[in-house]
């Protein structure tokens, strides 16, 4: 921790959540002569990697002043009159449930810029590529740093046309069909959850979620807050996604280029769940609870279903897609963060925003290593990966082959590395729930989800086999090992990975503090 004046701390959120959008407006401007290199498209790729380089080095300085001895305490805040007839203002701020999401997503975009500088996907102008990227890291970063209902909506959304025209235009094979599925999806999912925001502000007077938060549902019958949780939390599970609401997700995914699969997966997805722990916990608390049984069970049924969606995928003949069994693993691995929230104890949410930042870490190194592969290979289909790779990935490029190996091992959760804390302490939530909601049901969600974990090591460990072994019948094809640019790219995230899994206090310090008081109501 170094000390820093509240004011810079202040100018130095600011700059994080609206410098991508100065940067996206810039980077559709002529590149000055002196500044173009070899050419403009190579100045645009070097302008996203500086304009996201220096947001992440903001949020790095954002969290090093951070007071950590106060993680509950709303820090770098700001707070100025916008709409002033609805009460609508501009209020920023970071705690310990937001400031990791922060730094992940500035990191996230960061890497994706570096690698797209040394291997831009197929499509139209590298211009219209950087300014969609900067634009959805502002409304990501937006989205964890606003304090106003209303504009959290407006950040919700904002992400929504940048992905959509990355897919759309810069995706694999029908794209078109995916970018529309996502796009509708979530739309529709918005605007319940619009109407779920303006109940709760309407009825309570203000939009404010500090004030909304230490008020803890007082100013809001019980009824009013099972009608706002419903139609929020509708909102949410699309972006989350939530089965049975998660269909949009796998096509997504396989259709989008490599760091559009890595910024859905590592950044997008936690919007939906940080909702949820931001709004509907410490706003709603009546209708919460009421409602949490529901969620648990549906995030359980999202677990096995996404195990044996990605188990029937990486079977022998199925023909699966690798990146539509990432995507399917996501459903599974959100499941357990939900069933942490659904757990309403400090254990369960806290084991839910570690397992979303896991889930952001390893996730997005398995789909950069799979969009590498399929540069290398030209197919993300697994059989005929089996055969291509056929013992080419531990015998032809063995350190490629060993980052395969880590990112699923991590991903099914081996205990030294991040996916682990996260899933155990939901599970230990969901053990122990909180007053009020039915043990002998959450014990049935637990074991349900437990089994779920011997799932997942089942698939995972089955696509290691295959595409690092292969089949010793086949010639393996030559295949280059790690570049150094692909070692830029993904050395933070597997560094970060061993960090939070052997020192998960270093995360868990941030949080707890800020899920206790959020769930005392502001009063912790």
């Amino acid at each position: 921790m170094i000390d820093i004046s509240e004011s810079v701390m202040q100018f130095l959120l600011a700059l994080i959540v609206a410098g991508p959008l100065l940067g996206a407006a810039s980077a559709l401007l002529p590149a000055p002569p002196g500044l173009k290199g070899k050419s403009p498209d190579q100045a645009v790729l070097r302008h996203g990697v500086t304009v996201t380089g220096v947001v992440l080095i903001a949020a790095i300085v954002l969290a090093l002043g951070f007071d950590h001895d106060h993680p509950a305490a709303m820090q770098a805040t700001t707070d100025i009159s916008w709409i002033p007839a609805l009460d609508v203002r501009i209020h920023l701020g970071v705690d310990g449930i937001s400031l990791p999401l922060v730094v992940l997503t500035a990191l996230l975009t960061f890497l994706c810029a570096l690698y797209s500088y040394f291997k831009m996907p197929t499509g139209p102008s590298p211009k219209a590529f950087v300014a969609l990227l900067l634009v959805l890291e502002s409304g990501t970063l937006a989205t964890f740093a606003v304090l106003d209902l209303l504009l959290f909506f407006l950040a919700f959304e904002m992400v929504l046309i940048p992905m959509y025209f990355l897919i759309a235009r810069w995706g694999g094979a029908q794209r078109t069909q995916a970018a529309w599925k996502f796009i509708l999806y979530t739309l529709l999912g918005s605007v319940v959850m619009l109407l779920g925001l303006l109940l709760i502000g309407l009825k309570s007077g203000t939009f404010d979620m500090l004030a909304l938060a230490t008020d803890n549902g007082r100013g809001l019958t019980a009824s009013v807050q099972v009608i706002a949780v419903l139609a929020i939390g509708i909102g949410l599970a699309v972006k989350t996604p939530m089965w049975p609401l998660h269909s949009w997700l796998p096509d997504a995914h396989t259709a989008a280029p490599t760091v559009g699969s890595v910024l859905l997966a590592g950044v997008l997805l936690k919007m939906g769940t940080y909702g949820f722990v931001r709004i509907l916990l410490p706003i709603a608390p009546e209708g919460t609870k009421e409602l949490a049984p529901y969620l648990a069970a549906f995030a359980v049924v999202g677990i096995i279903y996404g195990s044996l969606a990605c188990l029937a995928l990486a079977k022998q003949g199925a023909k699966g897609d690798l990146k539509r069994l990432i995507a399917y693993s996501s459903v599974g691995h959100m499941g357990f963060v939900l069933l942490g929230i659904a757990s309403l104890t400090p254990t369960g949410v806290n084991g839910a925003l570690f397992a979303n930042i896991a889930h952001g870490l390893i996730t997005g190194l398995l789909f950069f290593l799979v969009g590498a592969l399929k540069d290398r290979t030209g197919t993300t289909d697994l059989d005929t990966l089996a055969g291509q790779t056929g013992q080419a990935l531990y015998g032809k490029a063995p350190r490629f082959g060993a980052l395969v190996a880590f990112a699923a091992v991590a991903s099914l959760g081996l205990p030294g590395l991040a996916g682990f804390w996260g899933e155990m302490l939901a599970l230990f939530g969901a053990f122990d729930p909180a007053e009020g909601l039915s043990r002998p049901a959450f014990l049935t969600f637990m074991s349900i989800a437990a089994f779920g974990t011997l799932l997942t090591a089942a698939y995972m460990l089955i696509v290691v086999r295959r595409i690092c072994m292969g089949d010793t019948q086949e010639q393996p094809q030559e295949l280059a090992d790690v570049q150094g640019y692909e070692f830029a790219a993904w050395t933070p995230l597997v560094a970060l990975t061993v960090l939070a899994g052997l020192w998960p206090a270093l995360l868990l310090g941030l949080t707890d503090p800020a899920v206790q008081k959020l769930l005392a109501g502001g009063k912790a």
